[in-house]
């Protein structure tokens, strides 16, 4: 048999370069989140099938990679032959996980509980710039706030976390969209929708960046939805422009269907978090974003960069998911970062690739070096990497000009060439 040596499709071999890289960043995530007061957690990469299936994850749930079953329980499965063949599946983001964690660890945490959790997701994907079937995904999370300070501390912190990463390629500039599904669900409504039907409308406004309005006309209507009703339902969004308020938008909503709360809730949050945002990152009301997770109860957010095809980063609150597990609603909100993309968008940037910023100093040493002078250099060597340093100690090569061009592009600054 012969042995295959790329990766899966939408897999990647991770270099030298490429893991300090990220390794860099992470600890920024993780030191920017833990200022806030984010606690760092940890689930198992397999789900109960059940869980994955539970219809709140989108088309994710088109996307599991599904594991099969063991042993008697899968040869019983096959006797069967209309049984289910996986009992288990790898998880395709960090929330549904998250809901069966807090579920099950309620009573050992605290309240509010502010988790951070880092950690691979699958997706069965079709692999692109940015999109691979195995990622890395950052998620913070707020449970048992029903306050909008759950809302306003995600996107701050996020906001101050994307600022720090970006200042490293002197990228200032981005935008934080914020809408609400109260306030989606509200327009469907007014236009004449049933609330059986918002669900599928709003799938089709999901995809206003990709078709517009008209490719969003289209779909609704093939998908057999009245003319009238649909004509009332962009009719609202055909008057939308860059800047629309909050209160300009909701005056095309039936006030008997628009939950004025949630207006006044969504425009709290976007006092609150302007003033700490720093120059050149926006926050606005986009009364087209949506966000394909059937789980999203409230406040929705999504941050996005000029010049990308793609978010960077997205979340919202999700109050009724918890319960599905524990049978009590808890009062959740979440940010989830797209961290390969936020990669990409490094070395998109970034000449020579990342570069460490600390000492890093590479012993080469000649063969014919006596005994007494390598334990002299392994000492210094220690006594560096005691002072933070980082110091390898190496044989010289036949070719060390080569080699020396080789360790400058790993990171090292500094060489101690030893002949004897």
């Amino acid at each position: 048999m012969k042995f295959i040596k790329t990766p899966v499709k939408g897999m990647c071999d991770m270099l030298p370069g490429d893991m300090r890289l990220r390794e860099h960043v992470l600890g920024m995530i993780k030191k920017t989140y833990g200022s806030y007061g984010f606690m760092q957690i940890e689930t198992p990469v397999m789900e109960h099938i059940e869980n994955l299936t539970s219809k709140q994850g989108g088309d994710n749930e088109k996307l599991i990679f599904k594991v099969m079953k063991r042993g008697a329980d899968l040869q019983r499965a096959l006797q069967k032959g209309d049984g289910e063949l996986a009992d288990n599946g790898l998880r395709y983001d960090l929330t549904v996980p998250l809901a069966r964690y807090y579920a099950n660890n309620k009573e050992q945490l605290p309240a509010p509980f502010k988790a951070l959790q880092i950690g691979s997701v699958w997706r069965a994907d079709n692999p692109q710039k940015g999109r691979f079937r195995q990622f890395t995904q950052c998620d913070i999370d707020i449970l048992g706030d029903e306050s909008n300070l759950a809302e306003i501390e995600l996107i701050s912190a996020t906001a101050s976390m994307l600022t720090r990463i970006f200042a490293e390629i002197n990228v200032t500039d981005f935008t934080i969209h914020i809408n609400d599904r109260q306030l989606l669900g509200a327009v469907a409504l007014s236009a004449g929708f049933t609330q059986e039907q918002v669900g599928s409308v709003l799938i089709s406004l999901d995809k206003f960046d990709k078709i517009g309005l008209d490719g969003i006309e289209k779909e609704l209507l093939q998908n057999g939805y009245d003319a009238a009703v649909v004509e009332n339902y962009l009719r609202v969004y055909r008057g939308v422009r860059p800047g629309i308020s909050i209160a300009e938008f909701c005056a095309g909503i039936d006030r008997a269907r628009l939950p004025q709360e949630a207006a006044d809730n969504l425009a709290q949050i976007i006092e609150c978090v302007r003033p700490m945002l720093s120059r050149g990152v926006k926050l606005v009301f986009d009364p087209t974003l949506v966000r394909g997770m059937g789980y999203y109860t409230g406040p929705i957010f999504e941050v996005t960069m000029d010049g990308y095809g793609f978010s960077i980063a997205g979340g919202g609150r999700y109050d009724r998911m918890i319960g599905r597990f524990s049978g009590q609603d808890v009062c959740a909100s979440g940010f989830s970062i797209g961290f390969e993309r936020i990669v990409t968008i490094l070395k998109d940037h970034m000449q020579g690739g990342y570069r460490r910023k600390e000492e890093a100093v590479a012993y080469l040493i000649g063969g014919k070096v006596p005994q007494a002078r390598r334990m002299q250099v392994l000492a210094d060597a220690a006594r560096l990497r005691e002072a933070g340093a980082i110091a390898t100690v190496l044989p010289m090569n036949k070719n060390i000009r080569h080699q020396i061009e080789r360790l400058e592009a790993e990171g090292y600054n500094r060489f101690e060439k030893v002949f004897e």
